[in-house]
């Protein structure tokens, strides 16, 4: 869509807001345009002239809206839009610079449907940007996504065939509650019937998914992200505890929920979990915390920070210093 101050890119702007919020009153849409009222009405008139249908209905819950069957252009973007668009699809999947690739196959299709300007600043950025691959992300199955992600709107329990790092398989009935991004990857939030619990699945290991008569309810107060969070720290293999020789409020701000429970004990806390991956835990977690503590629990998680310890105390020996 163009930008400027023009009545018709102030008109077109005018059916962007309305497409995306019918119901708009007339001080809502000035607002958003930056114009007087009786402006934002004439921008309105505008696009009746044009053929386009907007309705208006007076009281509390009025406003203008767009009539039944009204046909718009299939792509309405400012130029700002366009280029955040494109810079997102090129963040999120690298490969998209490359028509053949799925993603990048369904971007072009995008950028062809642009309006000339800004279709053709679209397509220099794709073209003259580079992105280096997420080497900690993983792309699940399209169909697979799209099945889940239907699966989560209608409230509808799926079977869902999943293969955990070690290769091993099983399926499971499950509840699926929410579809989450974290850091690169995707996962599924929800109640496992096999295991009557919470799980988080990752959607790139799960290779079927299917749909049952089943209907769920999800919790009212659930909060998918936090949930997804909490739920990572805990049923792994290796179990944790770890005590900082520091008050909980200082503490807190270095803990990730992945990591486990922080509780309070006096002048210290304690931080309760599991982990199945002990070196990068004590590696990339524990080694950024600026606390003293001490590993109480969890044999393995001992071993792993005893490990980066002598290595970090063998970057400090005499025979390092002469070299």
């Amino acid at each position: 869509m163009p930008t400027g101050s023009s009545p018709t890119a102030r008109a077109l702007r005018a059916l962007e807001i309305l497409q995306a919020r019918p119901g708009t009153t007339a001080d809502q849409l000035a607002a958003s345009l930056g114009v007087t009222e009786r402006a934002a009405r004439r921008y309105v008139g505008i696009l009746r002239e044009a053929g386009i249908p907007v309705e208006s209905a007076r009281g509390p819950y009025g406003g203008y809206r767009l009539g039944r069957g009204t046909r718009l252009p299939p792509v309405v973007f400012t130029e700002e839009q366009a280029l955040a668009l494109v810079m997102a699809v090129l963040d999120g999947q690298p490969a998209a610079i490359d028509a053949d690739d799925l993603v990048g196959a369904a971007l072009s299709k995008v950028i062809r449907a642009l309006p000339e300007g800004i279709g053709r600043q679209a397509a220099a950025l794709r073209a003259h940007a580079s992105a280096a691959p997420d080497r900690q992300s993983a792309r699940p199955d399209p169909a697979i996504m799209s099945a889940l992600v239907a699966a989560v709107a209608d409230r509808r329990r799926v079977v869902v065939t999943y293969r955990s790092g070690s290769d091993e398989e099983w399926d499971a009935e499950v509840d699926p509650w929410a579809v989450v991004a974290r850091y690169g990857r995707w996962y599924l939030l929800c109640h496992s019937h096999r295991a009557e619990a919470v799980r988080t699945y990752r959607v790139d290991r799960i290779r079927a998914a299917r749909h049952t008569p089943y209907g769920f309810t999800p919790p009212g107060d659930l909060d998918p992200v936090a949930a997804l969070e909490e739920n990572l720290g805990v049923g792994w293999k290796y179990p944790t505890r770890v005590v900082f020789d520091a008050p909980q409020e200082k503490v807190a701000p270095w803990i990730r929920p992945p990591m486990g429970r922080l509780e309070p004990d006096g002048d210290r806390c304690v931080l309760v979990g599991s982990t199945r991956n002990p070196a990068m835990y004590a590696q990339e977690w524990l080694a950024t915390v600026p606390f003293d503590f001490v590993v109480e629990e969890g044999a393995e998680l001992r071993a792993a920070v005893a490990t980066v310890a002598a290595r970090f105390g063998a970057a400090l020996s005499p025979s390092s210093e002469t070299r």
